[in-house]
């Protein structure tokens, strides 16, 4: 995907979170800890929720916003094309698989905060503050759940 503007980088913000969950959710009944199944569910059910907050967020948005124009950044900075279903967490750890939804999470935030220190237009600048918000909480909240999760 070529991301131009905002409405792109939704996008692809939506497929990120759609293909982690589908990869997440074909793997809850391959591993073989109870514990890492558990947490791949809870993290595959995360993944959808936040894929249906982000078409909201785009369904809601301004046109001025979306259509705002961010490819001198996305130039220097292409966006990360994820593999999910590289990634083996039928036999990872409920350790490795938080390390590793985390680790690609960061990607999201930096690449929002970065867009939003870029972008000066005051709708798509309260977007993209919106946007980060949102990665920034949802990611804290997967991780103290995973650390519950790691604690019984």
């Amino acid at each position: 995907m070529q991301a131009e503007n905002l409405s792109d980088i939704l996008d692809w913000t939506i497929d990120f979170h759609r293909q982690l969950s589908l990869c997440l959710a074909d793997c809850v009944n391959e591993n073989e800890s109870e514990r890492a199944r558990l947490l791949l569910k809870y993290l595959a059910e995360r993944e959808q929720a936040l894929t249906k907050v982000v078409m909201e967020f785009k369904k809601t948005a301004s046109s001025k916003a979306l259509n705002t124009w961010c490819y001198e950044y996305l130039d220097k900075h292409p966006i990360i094309k994820h593999k999910h279903t590289d990634l083996p967490f039928i036999n990872f750890s409920t350790l490795q698989i938080t390390e590793n939804v985390m680790h690609m999470h960061q990607q999201v935030i930096t690449l929002y905060r970065d867009l939003t220190a870029q972008i000066v237009v005051n709708s798509a600048h309260k977007l993209l503050r919106e946007l980060l918000s949102l990665e920034e909480h949802e990611a804290m909240r997967m991780s103290q759940s995973a650390n519950r999760l790691e604690d019984l």
